[in-house]
Parts: C-alpha cells; structure tokens; sequence
C-alpha cells in the first residue's frame, strides 16, 4: 500500500452484490466485494445494510487483529511476548524480527497490522455514515447496525491504542480530514470511546440476532466499556458492567473444558464463523503440526513450565508432540480439522474473561474475598485448589494475571495486553534478553510517518 491508510480508500464505499433474497448469515460465508457504488444504492435497504455488516464481520474473520491466523494479537503478541516460540522462515523487517523484539518502523508485519486495523474502521465508519443517512433502513434496524459497526470500531481502536500508544482516531470517512490526522492521547481516547460504547449499549439489545453469538450483542458492548473504564481506574463502573454479564441468564459457566471452543456454549459473548460450513478454524490450522516440525509457531516452554500441577487445561489445551527427538507443543484449543468442522467457530470474548476483569476490580477496590471467589471459580474449572487466604491486593493481581496466561494462551494476544495493562512487561527480559523497556509499544510504520507527518514524533526508542 504505497499511499495512506485511508487514500486507496477514499474512493471505495462498502458494497455488497446482493443475492436475491440471501440471508445475512450467507454473507459472513462469502467475501467482500467492492464496486464503485454509492452510499445511497449500498444502503437502499436492510438487506444491503445488513450484507455490507456482514462484509465487515467477514473481514474480521478473514485478516484482522483478531483473527485466528498469523495476522491476528494472538500471533503476533504472542510471539512478541513470551507465550509463542516463532519457526517462521526470516524475512528482514517481518515476524522473526517481532519474535527477537528488534522490530524497527518499516517493519512490514507492523505496518499491515497497523493498516488493516484502520480500513476495517475506515469500513465501519462507513456504515455507519451509510445507515445513518439511509430514508429506508427502519430506526431498529439503524440501531443495530450502528451499534455494531461502532462496537466493533471501538475494539479496534482499543486494541489499537494498547499496541501503539497516542494513536489517529477518526469517526468519518471524509479522505482530506482523514489524511492529516495527528495522534490522540490514550486518555483522550479512552473518553472517546467510553462515549462511543455508551452510546452503542443504548440502542442494542441483549438478545443475539443469530444462535450462534457471530453477531454483537449489547453485553458485548458492556464487556469492552468495562476494559475501556478500567484503563482509566474507573473500577466501580467497571465492576457493575462485568457484574451484570456474569450475572446475566444469557450465559451459563461451562464446567467442562473440552467444551469451551464448542460454538454452542452458552459461556461465550462473541465468535466470529469460518467462511464454509466445514471449514477448520483459523487457529486449528495455524497451529496444526503432528509429524513434521512446525512452520509457524509452537507453545513457549516459558508458557508449559508456568502451569501449576495438575492444572486441567494444560492437559486439556495443550497437546506435547516429539518430533526428531526434541518435544513441541501444541495449543488444542480447537481440535477439529480441515473439512470436517461443524462444531467450532473462532471464540473473541468468553464469559471467563468477565470474571477475571471483575476480579481485577474488585482487587484494585481493595474487596479481596470477592476478587478470590472470582479466581477461584477459574481455578476450579481447572482442578486447581482455591487460592490461600490473607493474600495482599499485590498478591491477588499475581494471581489474577497468572490464571489469565493460562486461561487465554494463544487467544487474542491477551498476555501482552495484561503485562500492559498490569504494568509487568519488566517480567519479559528473564525469557526474552532483547527485550528493552520502549517496546511496551510498537513503532508507528515508517510509511504512515512519510505520508502523514502530522504522525510525528515517532514513539519512543525508535
């Protein structure tokens, strides 16, 4: 992509070529065409709207920061951190470099991940300018569609802003604005999108428009505004949106862990389906190495050495393999293979991560017995003892963050995102020497700098 983010893009409005009267589940089956179509003729109807929705969910799935493959958080920040053992073939400036923490700004695995980040705003954006300015959308279905679009936008930039640092945040598609946009604070930020979600969790619903939870939903919206308010010590707000999710009939715990990547579970808030019916999740194929040595990435012995004895999901989740006699280990979380899946679509939330999240508030408010019951309902699944009494605020957060390592390996880059968020990223250089203190952020690209000096300064150490 030689011009700026949003220049190849200036151009292009989110169409769909429609098909009769197919469902808007088909279009999550199928790509996203682009024509030079208008606004007004891409959102004449429901139907469109809802195909150009599901165009975005698709590109999600596809090739975004949470999609199952190598272009996805749980890759790259895997590896970045210390969960992921990398076997890529090295190409200078790529995802070696990323694994040996000697990124610098023209790396090209940064700047896709930075660029496709922002052309899937850049298409949320404009659905949600499309619908909104729509005279035959009714206002229910304007509500769901904006909603979503903006949720979705909002993770992002949330995502985004915790790789990155000061990030560009914008809410139109109008390309001269767009192309001079300076970096906005994280603070800022944070306040932005604390209003986005708000304003999305007032016109959504609870209840899921498909069995199969690949459409967001408003406890989807409460989850992310409670990260977003915790970033900003809100933990009271924080703690009575994640109170509310687990509490909510919508979704029950599954005690079983051979069940938690089943898409029927009733634990699960959001995944994102593969794009044919029998199509192996992004993740199985990634990781999917039996008899020959792995081409991508492996599980850390950092990561297998870290688990308690007799934890359950290192038995359960992770699958040691020999392989000219040294050993390699698999994350099996989705175990269904190629051509034979029917049971298993990509899991992006769970209601696990609302009990840790919860529990990180309650620990942060000083409410350590409760912050312990939330722990242990974790620690419990996994055949583990409860955690002691009399352990100090630091000591719970400990906890916190080491039963979320082991919960949520190889998922959405989350170790990265709680060292982050918990400020441990100093934890990294006993297991990675090339680990220095200013890569708690990547560099912004080198290309978006060239085109946009308003980007400027260049994050720190690079």
């Amino acid at each position: 992509m030689k011009n700026n983010i949003f220049n190849t893009l200036k151009s292009v409005s989110i169409s769909l070529v429609l098909l009769g009267s197919v469902s808007c589940e088909k279009f999550i089956d199928t790509e996203l065409p682009y024509n030079q179509i208008g606004n007004t003729e891409v959102f004449a109807d429901v139907s469109s709207a809802n195909a150009a929705l599901a165009g975005l969910y698709a590109e999600l799935w596809s090739s975004s920061m949470i999609s199952g493959d190598a272009t996805g958080g749980a890759a790259i920040l895997g590896t970045y951190t210390d969960d992921l053992n990398c076997y890529s073939p090295y190409v200078q400036n790529g995802l070696v470099d990323i694994y040996n923490n000697v990124q610098i700004p023209s790396n090209t695995i940064i700047y896709n991940f930075w660029s496709r980040a922002y052309k899937h705003i850049y298409y949320a954006n404009s659905i949600i300018k499309g619908v909104r300015e729509s005279t035959s959308v009714s206002q229910a279905n304007k509500d769901r569609l904006i909603g979503e679009a903006t949720v979705i936008r909002s993770m992002l930039y949330f995502n985004l802003s915790q790789i990155f640092d000061d990030i560009p945040y914008t809410d139109t598609t109008d390309y001269v604005y767009n192309s001079q946009l300076k970096k906005m604070s994280k603070s800022q930020l944070m306040s932005y999108l604390e209003n986005d979600l708000k304003g999305s969790i007032s016109i959504l619903h609870d209840q899921y428009s498909n069995q199969e939870r690949i459409y967001i939903n408003r406890k989807t919206a409460e989850l992310l505004l409670a990260k977003v308010l915790m970033m900003d010590d809100k933990w009271s707000e924080a703690e009575i949106l994640l109170s509310q999710i687990i509490q909510s009939p919508l979704y029950t715990w599954e005690s079983d862990l051979s069940k938690v990547f089943i898409k029927t579970g009733k634990h699960i808030l959001w995944q994102l389906k593969p794009a044919n019916s029998t199509d192996a999740t992004k993740e199985f194929i990634m990781f999917n190495f039996t008899t020959s040595l792995p081409t991508s990435f492996s599980l850390s012995e950092a990561l297998v050495n870290s688990f308690e004895t007799g934890d359950l999901r290192k038995q359960s989740w992770i699958l040691a393999t020999v392989i000219n006699q040294k050993t390699y280990f698999r994350p099996m979380k989705y175990k269904n293979p190629v051509n034979a899946n029917s049971t298993e679509d990509s899991v992006i939330l769970r209601i696990e991560e609302a009990y840790l999240l919860y529990a990180e508030c309650m620990a942060q408010q000083n409410k350590l017995p409760e912050a312990k019951a939330a722990v242990d309902k974790i620690r419990q699944r996994a055949g583990l003892s409860p955690l002691p009494f009399g352990l100090s605020k630091d000591g719970v957060i400990d906890k916190i963050m080491e039963e979320s390592r082991h919960e949520f390996f190889a998922e959405m880059g989350h170790r990265f995102y709680d060292l982050k968020r918990f400020k441990k990223l100093t934890l990294l250089p006993l297991t990675k020497p090339s680990w220095k203190t200013f890569h708690s952020a990547f560099p912004i690209p080198e290309k978006e700098l060239v085109i946009n000096p308003n980007l400027n300064p260049q994050n720190f150490g690079y």
